[in-house]
């Protein structure tokens, strides 16, 4: 039996309302990723092709950006991240690295930094409307969030008085920070 085929057997006998445990506890699925919002799955097939390249072009220039700041955190693809009303799997964060040499299959949102979102048509609307809230309800300091289409743009969302002010970065722009550490990027590197 294929393990998507586990998938869809575990979901459909399952009764009531989903925790995080039972979700954990589901068969890997390489074909979807499953998150959990209020006791519900979402489910989201998996990235295409211009949205991972766009991904591993991004983990590239942060990982270099945090190696050069020295600052101490780690840039991770897809991992589980509690939050107050489930879990959540962000296309890329960016943990307290000390938090993810002791983690196991989760990281607390209070150890993430930022959490990164690349849009896809099957999650525009989630990454756009859902998703900032539950990670600004979650404390998450930090919500980028990617758009490939009509052109790379990014939208460098912090923290305040609990929601996410959003600055729009278009191509032949460059965003400059300083925290949580340095970084300089141009969103057309996204597509290079």
């Amino acid at each position: 039996m294929w393990k998507e085929g586990l998938v869809s057997v575990a979901v459909s006998e399952h009764s009531g309302p989903w925790t995080v445990a039972d979700v954990l506890a589901l068969p890997e699925d390489t074909r979807h990723r499953i998150e959990l919002v209020g006791g519900a799955l979402l489910m989201s097939p998996s990235p295409g092709v211009p949205h991972q390249r766009a991904s591993s072009r991004l983990w590239a220039i942060l990982d270099a950006a945090v190696t050069a700041s020295n600052a101490p955190f780690e840039v991770l693809e897809a991992v589980n991240v509690i939050v107050p009303d489930g879990l959540l799997i962000p296309d890329l964060v960016v943990a307290d690295a000390e938090a993810a040499t002791e983690a196991g299959s989760t990281l607390g949102a209070h150890d993430i930094a930022v959490a990164i979102e690349i849009a896809s048509p099957s999650t525009r609307v989630a990454d756009k409307k859902m998703k900032p809230s539950l990670y600004a309800a979650a404390g998450i300091p930090h919500y980028w969030r990617i758009e490939l289409e009509p052109a790379p743009r990014l939208y460098l969302g912090h923290l305040e008085r609990g929601l996410y002010v959003d600055r729009l970065v278009q191509v032949g722009e460059t965003a400059r920070l300083d925290h949580p550490f340095a970084l300089s990027l141009d969103p057309a590197r996204l597509r290079r």
